[in-house]
């Protein structure tokens, strides 16, 4: 949304990574008050409409974040990292670096799995969640839930993180 939104980002992102590395956690007191100076900032640099544009991209990040979290496949640090990040570039550059988060998060996975040695879970796992939704509905897959203490859980901030700043560059 406006050129000075690359440089808080990439400190937020990059202390996010860190923390989510370490203790599997994106910390409140990183994300909270990244998201109300987004809007701030918006709303000074562009007045109503730069405040219409970040809480869309709020909003943009509640939906597509928040859904899957309540599906329990995403921790709700993770959800918040991508709501302060949509407050400061708006919906469709979070749009876009959603779309790269997917990617990298997808190849991210992939290199775990065969790093771990559980290629073919995870491809099994893949295709329940995908193949089991006729007969599931709208409800979590039992099995791959964040609560889940059986299942494998990869911190997904450097995914977070790889998405966002491509998005500045493809701009």
């Amino acid at each position: 949304m406006h050129s000075i939104a690359w440089w808080p980002t990439l400190i937020v992102i990059c202390v996010a990574t860190i923390t989510d590395l370490r203790s599997r956690r994106i910390p409140n007191w990183l994300v909270l008050p990244f998201l109300v100076v987004g809007v701030v900032v918006s709303g000074w640099l562009y007045g109503w409409h730069g405040i219409g544009q970040s809480f869309a991209g709020l909003g943009l990040g509640v939906l597509i974040f928040g859904a899957l979290f309540w599906m329990g496949g995403m921790g709700m640090g993770d959800v918040k990292l991508c709501v302060a990040i949509g407050a400061w570039i708006g919906p469709s550059q979070l749009f876009t670096a959603l779309v790269l988060t997917g990617l990298a998060g997808g190849v991210m996975a992939l290199c775990w799995a065969v790093y771990g040695g559980f290629l073919a879970d995870l491809f099994k796992g893949s295709g329940d969640l995908i193949f089991g939704l006729k007969k599931r509905g709208l409800r979590p897959h039992p099995d791959l839930i964040l609560a889940n203490p059986l299942a494998r859980k990869m911190p997904y901030a450097p995914a977070i993180a790889i998405g966002t700043l491509i998005s500045f560059f493809s701009r």
